[in-house]
């Protein structure tokens, strides 16, 4: 009924169901032959639950996931509504589910999972979170969980602590990073609230090694792979390592690396996530910036390059201080700052020494401008916004029934 009348139909169902039934979810997470696989952290899990789901497909597992970023309860319950029998049984061997960290955390009593993801701790939502200790401290809850495995960014030292709790209770802990190489080429880093001081090597987990826009080189259990990434920046090569190392963990001797390579090379991007869309006819990125991390790793991209850029602040940002903590000056210029904090985001580029054409508040205004400006030869447009503009423009422009459909 929600998809009839224009809506989504992500999140509705599963609370009327939730509100019926209150053990559907959990007893449905515990039914899956092989386990339950949770994926949660700050940023990046809808794209490494992407990723680890089409790995697990490759290698004949069935997999059940909630494709569409729907991480809370009730958008849970919603694919399972969407995928299952009468009787909320679905045929799989396996869920992959990426779980928002709070809610995680309260679910946690209600599940048992044979592994569990981290991706990270960044700034992100204080006022909803508080602090990154509270952050972790969730993150925690939910890997208690895990009875096999453990899966942690080794770059990220607030995940240090879970790793050592998960070894002392007998649980196996995998580690995927970055090398210092590639972390020396971010000019503010990746993001993560504490970095630890220490690289990961080869012998020790899944490492990236280089990132060439959207590829990257790897060192998996020894061998070194090349893939290709959904899009540009060394934050997918970093959910890349998370998912091909948890993968190699599950699969054991079945894990084959060139069938890795094919998957990961066929994994397009979440929707909103580095994702190319076609609007008029005109091909352009269209990237979500949820938290100063994710603005800043997204800007740090563009910087230097031939492309047009528009740029859109919506008024879920009650307070536009944030975006004082990025550093936009290698962007060199905007073409345009839209949406309701436009002047706001307009005067942080201006004292930053960017050049701004315009700005204009009116989101569909601003963005018929954008389409109507010629795209730069050999270059590109890219659209970056928060998720009430991303939802916006996504709706106008008749992109929701791709998000249905393939969750990207």
């Amino acid at each position: 009924l929600a998809r009839l009348r224009g809506g989504k139909g992500s999140g509705a169902p599963g609370v009327v169901a939730n509100r019926i039934a209150p053990g559907l979810l959990p007893s449905v997470l515990g039914s899956f032959p092989d386990g339950l696989i949770v994926v949660s952290g700050t940023a990046g899990k809808s794209t490494t639950t992407k990723m680890l789901a089409a790995l697990l497909r490759a290698h004949g597992v069935r997999v059940f996931t909630n494709s569409s970023t729907a991480n809370l309860p009730q958008g849970i319950t919603s694919a399972i509504l969407d995928q299952g029998d009468a009787r909320g049984r679905i045929d799989a061997d396996i869920a992959v589910i990426e779980m928002d960290e709070a809610h995680g955390a309260r679910l946690a009593p209600q599940f048992t999972a044979r592994a569990v993801v981290l991706t990270n701790v960044m700034l992100d939502d204080l006022e909803r979170f508080q602090t990154m200790d509270r952050v972790a401290q969730m993150l925690g809850e939910i890997a208690e969980r895990a009875t096999e495995l453990v899966v942690v960014n080794a770059d990220d030292a607030s995940l240090d602590a879970i790793a050592g709790s998960t070894s002392a209770r007998g649980v196996t802990v995998g580690r995927y990073g970055v090398g210092q190489g590639v972390l020396d080429e971010q000019p503010h880093g990746l993001g993560y609230a504490r970095v630890a001081d220490a690289r990961l090597t080869p012998a020790d987990g899944c490492l990236v090694v280089d990132v060439d826009g959207e590829h990257a080189e790897l060192q998996l259990a020894g061998h070194g792979i090349e893939i290709g990434l959904p899009s540009r920046g060394t934050h997918f090569a970093v959910d890349a390592a998370a998912a091909l190392e948890t993968a190699r963990l599950l699969l054991g001797e079945r894990f084959a690396p060139a069938t890795a390579v094919a998957a990961m090379n066929a994994v397009e991007p979440v929707f909103g996530r580095g994702e190319t869309v076609t609007i008029d006819g005109q091909q352009i990125d269209f990237v979500l910036v949820q938290n100063t991390a994710s603005f800043q790793l997204n800007l740090d991209v563009v910087s230097g390059s031939h492309e047009l850029l528009f740029l859109a602040i919506g008024e879920e940002e009650h307070d536009p201080s944030w975006l004082w903590t990025v550093h936009p000056a290698a962007l060199g210029r905007v073409d345009i700052a839209a949406g309701p904090k436009a002047q706001d985001l307009a005067v942080r580029l201006l004292y930053a020494g960017v050049e701004v054409v315009e700005v204009e508040r009116d989101l569909h205004t601003a963005f018929d401008r954008f389409l109507a400006m010629p795209t730069p030869a050999g270059g590109r447009k890219t659209a970056m916004f928060t998720a009430s503009q991303m939802r916006e423009l996504r709706r106008v422009h008749g992109l929701v029934k791709a998000e249905l459909e393939g969750g990207h």
